[in-house]
């Protein structure tokens, strides 16, 4: 287990300014990695602390999981003292500030980036927003369904003919967080050479393009808009979840040769021959009739039976798991993908990430509200007056 000592990032200080998903997402990322990171929240908490049940331990699974080895301050950015006790937190010692807050909020209180990097240039500052800092929604607030839906996510997902359907993580906020510590992390490596912080720009709407990327380049290469596609795929066939005997099993059958292996396993060697299956672009052509064909075969076996039939042949398969199959699988145990959170009885997902072999794991426990605000800001009782 690598210790907070020994992680890449030990030395880097991180401002939260940041509530809900993304930038929480974003601040645990450079947590998990070692930095040091202040979360600043309003005298009743981050709203997330709130959004259960299940609750864990005193807050929402869902906020313990996102703000675990950071610290808490509690900060009334309306409050002129603890405004300039901010200020003077992030121009002593934050080498970046993360923020998500409502548009022209940072700006009106004077802790936006433009204001900060004048008296501090080697600060790196990333807004987080919603629709990004120009056009004329720029001022918009949103959230991840929300972008689900304007980004043209929910227009692809579900099954044709059928209501759109939100992706069930939150895809869009994580999303951003994830690029946001992408461009945080660019910004110090170039810090590194010139010297000087930077503005980092990232936002739900630019997340939810990026995810529709190759969606957005078959339509402007086609004229054609993509719809739903269930499982499966529109530009591979056949490539879909199939029910089984007794569950649902994907196969990815995703070339002409493992097309042709799967002919052979159900017994139906012709069909790899035959002119509407011949080749994936026939088979996208022709996708219904051979579903038509493939459906009913598979619900003459058992999920597990198929899996092992498949995966003798050589043809990608995999069960569809609910959340307690996958937490409970051995993958999921040699991998280290769940680690314990020291002195608590939580155990959470950690980074996808190993560095030499080794995950990055919870040190600290999410924190209590307001647990570090002496330490950084001003006394709890100077904070009370």
């Amino acid at each position: 287990m690598l210790l907070p000592n020994q992680l890449p990032l030990r030395d880097i200080v991180v401002i939260e300014l940041g509530h809900s998903v993304a930038a929480p997402f974003a601040g645990q990322i450079f947590a998990d990695l070692g930095a040091t990171v202040i979360k600043v929240e309003k005298s009743s908490g981050d709203d997330a602390r709130g959004w259960g049940p299940p609750f864990w331990e005193g807050a929402a699974s869902l906020f313990q999981t996102l703000n675990r080895n950071k610290q808490s301050v509690v900060c009334n950015l309306r409050d002129a003292q603890q405004l300039l006790a901010l200020k003077r937190l992030i121009h002593e010692s934050a080498d970046v500030v993360i923020q998500n807050l409502r548009p022209g909020q940072v700006a009106k209180l004077g802790v936006d980036a433009k204001t900060l990097r004048a008296e501090k240039p080697e600060l790196i500052y990333c807004n987080m927003g919603a629709f990004g800092n120009k056009g004329p929604l720029k001022d918009h607030p949103g959230y991840d369904p929300l972008m689900q839906a304007f980004g043209g996510i929910m227009s692809t997902t579900g099954e044709p003919g059928q209501r759109s359907v939100r992706v069930g993580p939150s895809i869009v906020d994580m999303g951003t967080g994830m690029w946001a510590a992408i461009g945080v992390l660019t910004a110090l490596y170039q810090r590194k050479s010139s010297g000087s912080g930077a503005d980092v720009d990232v936002s739900l709407f630019e997340t939810a393009v990026s995810w529709m990327s190759v969606f957005a380049c078959q339509y402007m290469s086609s004229g054609e808009v993509p719809g739903k596609s269930g499982s499966g795929s529109a530009s591979i066939v056949p490539y879909k979840s199939y029910l089984t005997e007794d569950g649902e099993l994907v196969v990815a059958a995703g070339n002409d040769a493992l097309f042709q292996k799967l002919c052979v396993v159900i017994g139906m060697p012709e069909l790899a021959n035959d002119p509407q299956y011949i080749d994936n672009k026939s088979r996208v052509l022709n996708h219904k009739a051979l579903y038509a064909i493939l459906d009913p075969v598979f619900l003459q076996r058992p999920s597990d039976e198929w899996a092992s039939i498949l995966e003798t042949a050589g043809i990608p398969c995999a069960p569809v798991n609910d959340t307690a199959e996958m937490v409970n699988h051995p993958q999921t145990a040699e991998l280290g993908l769940i680690a314990p959170v020291p002195g608590t009885e939580m155990r959470m997902v950690g980074l996808p990430i190993t560095l030499n072999g080794e995950r990055p794991t919870p040190y600290r426990a999410p924190p209590v509200l307001g647990e570090h605000t002496e330490q950084h800001l001003f006394s709890t009782a100077a904070a009370a007056d």
